[in-house]
C-alpha cells in the first residue's frame, strides 16, 4: 500500500481544513487508516483513525468534536476534515495503513505498516 497525504496549508485560528490520504493498491477497503501528527519538538501522536472495513472510527480526546475522518472507498482516499482549528494542532500530519490492526494498539503509530509522507499544517493565532 502507498499513501499520498495532501491538503495541509496555513490558516487562521478557527478555520478549517481537509486533508486526504489516497492509496493505492487492490486491498484499500480491508485496511485501517489512521492519522497522525508531529508537532515541532514533540513526540508524535494519534489523531484518528478509521476501519473501512466495518466503519468504525476513532478519536483522540484532543481532537473529539472538531475533526471528522471518512473513507470513500471507490476513490482509495481517506478525508480528515478539521474545524475549529487550534494553533496546538500545528503539525505535519501523517496518514499510515495496515490490515491487522487489533482494537487496543489502534492508537499506536507501531501499529502501521505503512505510512504517506505528511502534510504541513499551521495555525496561526
Amino acid at each position: 500500500v502507498q499513501l499520498q497525504a495532501s491538503g495541509g496549508g496555513l490558516v487562521p485560528a478557527g478555520d478549517s481544513l481537509r486533508l486526504s490520504c489516497a492509496a493505492s493498491g487492490r486491498t484499500f477497503s480491508r485496511q485501517t487508516i489512521g492519522w497522525f501528527r508531529r508537532a515541532p519538538g514533540k513526540e508524535r501522536e494519534f489523531v484518528a483513525a478509521i476501519r473501512l472495513s466495518g466503519g468504525s472510527i476513532y478519536y483522540s480526546d484532543s481532537v473529539r468534536g472538531r475533526f471528522t475522518i471518512s473513507g470513500d472507498n471507490a476513490k482509495n482516499t481517506v478525508y480528515l476534515l478539521m474545524n475549529s482549528l487550534r494553533p496546538e494542532d500545528t503539525a505535519v500530519y501523517y496518514c499510515a495503513a495496515d490490515a491487522a490492526i487489533g482494537l487496543s494498539t489502534i492508537r499506536l503509530s507501531r501499529s502501521y505498516a505503512y505510512w504517506g509522507q505528511g502534510t504541513l499544517v499551521t495555525v496561526s493565532s
